[in-house]
């Protein structure tokens, strides 16, 4: 089982931001905290009754790293008789507020891996992206984590902006690579509906080839690519957390915006930060077919090197899937199929469903 908690503040929003996040809600920051702790006690039990145990857990957000390390204390005492043996422990942080003390914080309280949301070493790229921090305190947050002594840091690249030239982007991946970081993120620049990128085309780059090349020359720089975005300096850094969500394991989901899945069921905690704070446990509940979560796992399983078992698929389905073994698109490997092209991953799962 996973548990993932989010944190929705921020110091300043993004502008391709679409998470459940705000600049604005900081007074309600204990608040909000102590109704997440509302929310983990209601949710714990379901672990208490089915014997379970957290194998990751994962503080995401907005921003982790805006709250004291002090408001965790209750979460992780409440969480510590339900972590297994060497629980992989990450939390999100962004370079402008992740102090000193707030990492030795967390270190404290059992994060042992940490995820910084650097996006570019390039100053003028971090202002077009809204981003509140610059290259030098990316450098010394990831630096300082290093000294602490996390078993894992990762950093988090996007690529596809206006301006992005394979150039431009292998300076980034140079520092980057310059630091001691164990994980890479590459995004891909996504633009949706309620940021101030939506309706700014041109602030995006399709560039499919751009794509290819950057995910060779991580691969070159000794990074191997796992799944479509995620790049581990050994099988060791890996996300562990995310590969659960990849090989669809139950996960608890805490906060105002989360998403849980437990019981073949989805359950959504209320978005509004207010609203969340006076009823915490109140869900909107979204019921998932077999056929929904089979067609999850082809998705998933094609996006990362996971793969996909052969068991899942119908006969209809095994045809199209042996189509794709003859003209090399997927491998098969010990009754399952890989796709070696993380980039084809929806195209193939569809042909195979439709």
């Amino acid at each position: 089982m996973l548990l993932y908690i989010h944190i929705p503040f921020c110091d300043s929003k993004c502008h391709y931001c679409a998470f459940n996040s705000y600049t604005d809600k900081f007074h309600l920051k204990h608040n909000y905290m102590k109704a997440l702790i509302k929310q983990l006690k209601f949710e714990l039990n379901y672990l208490k009754d089915n014997n379970k145990k957290f194998e990751t857990v994962f503080i995401g957000g907005g921003t982790p790293s805006s709250v004291k390390h002090e408001e965790y204390q209750e979460v992780f005492r409440l969480i510590s008789p339900y972590l297994e043996k060497d629980c992989e422990i990450t939390s999100e942080a962004n370079p402008n507020s992740a102090s000193e003390k707030w990492l030795e914080g967390m270190k404290n309280l059992g994060v042992n891996r940490i995820s910084f949301g650097v996006q570019s070493f390039d100053n003028n790229k971090l202002k077009l992206l809204g981003r509140s921090h610059n290259n030098k305190s990316a450098i010394s947050a990831i630096q300082k984590a290093n000294c602490i002594g996390f078993n894992g840091i990762n950093c988090d690249i996007i690529y596809g902006v206006e301006g992005d030239t394979i150039k431009s982007l292998k300076k980034d991946f140079d520092i980057a690579f310059s630091l001691p970081i164990t994980h890479l993120s590459a995004y891909s620049l996504t633009i949706e509906e309620g940021t101030k990128f939506f309706n700014k085309s041109d602030v995006k780059i399709d560039d499919e080839e751009l794509s290819y090349e950057i995910f060779d020359y991580i691969n070159k720089c000794g990074f191997k690519q796992y799944e479509i975005s995620n790049f581990a300096k050994e099988k060791k850094f890996q996300s562990k957390h995310n590969f659960g969500y990849w090989e669809h394991k139950e996960y608890l989901g805490i906060g105002a915006g989360a998403v849980g899945y437990k019981d073949k069921q989805r359950y959504y905690p209320l978005k509004s930060i207010e609203e969340y704070i006076k009823t915490p446990t109140k869900y909107e509940i979204e019921e998932l077919s077999q056929e929904d979560i089979k067609v999850e796992k082809i998705l998933l399983g094609f996006r990362c090197n996971n793969g996909v078992d052969l068991s899942i698929f119908n006969n209809n389905e095994l045809k199209k899937v042996n189509e794709l073994i003859k003209d090399r698109k997927l491998n098969k490997l010990n009754n399952k199929v890989f796709n070696p092209n993380f980039l084809l991953a929806d195209e193939l799962a569809l042909y195979i469903i439709e």
